[in-house]
């Protein structure tokens, strides 16, 4: 259903299309997303019960991977139920407040995991660099007021989103093509002036996942230069060791949203489906990553997560 070109309205639903010119096949893409979805659900909530319940994890690291695991699991629950419902069963109707709900949450949860991924950047340049003040310049209470800082800070700068779409007058249409409600594509479906909006849309992009990437990226410049004036091979292959985890994330993590960023400046001649696909590699593949990652390459959550296995099965 779509309305009047001609008419301005404030919409009660929208109607979310899925992935454009893909619909035909939209239950089998259930399949994969569906998997992704329940190995991002079992893999958080594992780390955080691990985590929970070994006291030697209790490092400002693992403290940073928590929050990220929790901001993961809403951002996977915000957006992957309702996607799921359109490939199984064409529910597409969301109502006009769930999906400036789902807006701000995505919008602001995707900016506090860019923050917390940049926390545990500055905690491996304490412990390499200056390692005899890790412990104290990274407490209990450091690590909590940083968590918090991140998400007052996500929570304030894309809380002005669900009222700039509220007030906005539509009049294309309420179809999003999308598998879920993103603040460009509601402002696309506006019959009003959007510069002001786009300029909005670009700020608060880099203020959050580029200036985060820009000082993670200086502060590996520094640790990789004290790596490097380390007296032995051995040393410096070991000190590279704690950070590997936490770069193979860094790479989950930005590579998709630069690409996203890329297509949608530069990539006009790119098919839809390109676009809605790039989009969602973040709901898709980074909450799943991120605990498989740090569950192979840390010891301890490896053992204990093995450990549960083998005294389910028995």
């Amino acid at each position: 259903m779509s309305l009047s070109n001609n008419t301005n309205f404030h919409p009660r639903t929208f109607l979310l299309q899925g992935i454009p010119g893909m619909e035909a096949i939209h239950t089998c893409l259930s399949v994969p997303f569906c998997l992704v979805y329940m190995g991002a659900l079992l893999g958080n909530f594992s780390v955080l019960l691990i985590i929970r319940m070994d006291p030697n994890l209790h490092e400002p690291m693992y403290l940073f991977l928590c929050m990220l695991s929790v901001a993961d699991l809403i951002i996977s629950n915000t957006a992957m139920p309702k996607i799921l419902s359109i490939f199984w069963f064409h529910d597409r109707k969301i109502y006009f407040e769930a999906c400036l709900l789902q807006v701000f949450l995505i919008h602001s949860l995707c900016s506090m995991a860019s923050g917390f991924i940049l926390a545990m950047a500055f905690d491996r340049y304490v412990a390499i660099c200056n390692p005899l003040r890790h412990s104290t310049a990274l407490t209990y209470r450091v690590i909590w007021n940083l968590g918090l800082a991140i998400v007052f800070c996500g929570t304030l700068l894309f809380s002005p989103q669900p009222f700039m779409l509220r007030w906005l007058p539509y009049c294309r249409t309420n179809i999003i093509p999308h598998t879920y409600c993103e603040f460009m594509a509601l402002i696309k479906l506006a019959c009003a002036e959007n510069r002001i909006y786009r300029i909005y849309s670009v700020t608060s992009a880099f203020l959050t996942g580029g200036l985060d990437f820009i000082v993670i990226i200086c502060s590996y410049v520094v640790i990789l230069y004290t790596v490097f004036h380390l007296p032995s091979k051995a040393a410096q292959f070991k000190t590279l060791g704690t950070c590997g985890s936490h770069v193979c994330v860094i790479l989950v993590a930005y590579t998709p949203a630069f690409f996203s960023f890329l297509t949608h400046r530069f990539g006009h001649n790119a098919a839809p489906h390109i676009h809605i696909f790039v989009a969602n590699i973040y709901f898709l593949l980074l909450p799943m990553v991120n605990p498989m990652i740090y569950g192979i390459r840390t010891k301890r959550i490896r053992e204990h997560f093995l450990q549960v296995l083998t005294s389910h099965k028995l």
